[in-house]
């Protein structure tokens, strides 16, 4: 059993991500799913999308849920999966927040999360002269 791996995204963002990560690696170690959410888009529709992505990603080891924007639609209609006790919403998805969650595709979901974040945060960089800072 291994964590699912759902990315809610304005348009294609997720698929973007999910495909670079995945080519960057050779493969994608867990299952995962994106989903484009675009403004033409039934807020409800998506949630009912959610929730049967949800059943399908997750074997007993739980959800990972990964959105683009705090406050926005596809961080909002994560709301869909409350009560669940295996599921894990972060918001601010980024590339290294996607590689660090791939790499350590063996930890539980609760260390998942963690790594997801510490992936995220340590990734982004004020670069001057050529050197990360």
């Amino acid at each position: 059993m291994s964590v699912g791996v759902l990315l809610i995204t304005h348009n294609r963002i997720g698929a973007e991500l999910l495909e670079t990560a995945t080519r960057m690696l050779g493969c994608c170690p867990l299952a995962a799913i994106a989903i484009d959410v675009h403004e033409q888009d039934d807020p409800d529709q998506l949630r009912r999308q959610i929730l049967q992505y949800a059943e399908q990603l997750d074997d007993g080891a739980g959800l990972l849920v990964l959105t683009d924007l705090y406050g926005s639609t596809p961080a909002n209609i994560t709301d869909a999966l409350c009560g669940r006790q295996q599921v894990r919403v972060l918001s601010g998805v980024n590339l290294p927040m996607l590689v660090r969650v791939l790499n350590y595709c063996q930890l539980e979901l609760a260390a998942l999360a963690e790594k997801a974040l510490s992936g995220g945060r340590d990734g982004v960089f004020r670069c001057h002269e050529g050197r990360p800072s």
